[in-house]
């Protein structure tokens, strides 16, 4: 199954593949632990893009943007120069101005790195907002109650 540029949402959870290149290794081919983050932020980017609700419309419409808080990261295999990787994020939970969503990085169905992270919604100056009404529907196909975990 081809999967479009932006990932697909199935099963609760968006899916967005990421290939890993020779950039990304240390001289051992192995993935260097900080580009976990910057696939899991590809892909939390891409599922905005996906449910329709794209970074730049946030910014554009609502004056808003998304800025990780926390993040709780657990590695538990290492992947290599070419692997074909999938990041899983779903299990979504929605506060006030905040919300928390998992990430899962998976090579063949195998988990090698999980993610727990929340994100703040911030307006101007960096101070929070509140997640409007319809940027919180755009999540209900993520929710926690909607999925067992992916």
């Amino acid at each position: 199954m081809a999967i479009p540029d932006a990932g697909v949402i199935e099963n609760g959870a968006h899916v967005y593949p990421v290939r890993v290149y020779f950039e990304d290794t240390d001289s051992g081919g192995i993935v260097y632990y900080a580009n976990y983050l910057r696939y899991a932020e590809r892909a939390r980017t891409e599922m905005l893009r996906c449910v329709g609700y794209p970074h730049a419309k946030m910014m554009s419409e609502k004056n808003l943007v998304f800025a990780v808080r926390r993040c709780e990261v657990d590695y538990i295999k290492p992947a290599h120069l070419d692997d074909a990787l999938e990041i899983y994020s779903g299990n979504v939970e929605i506060k006030a101005a905040s919300l928390w969503i998992d990430q899962t990085i998976r090579r063949k169905g195998d988990d090698i790195a999980q993610l727990h992270v929340r994100l703040a919604c911030v307006g101007d100056a960096g101070k929070p907002k509140r997640l409007p009404s319809e940027l919180r529907d755009v999540f209900l196909p993520l929710l926690a109650v909607n999925n067992s975990k992916y």
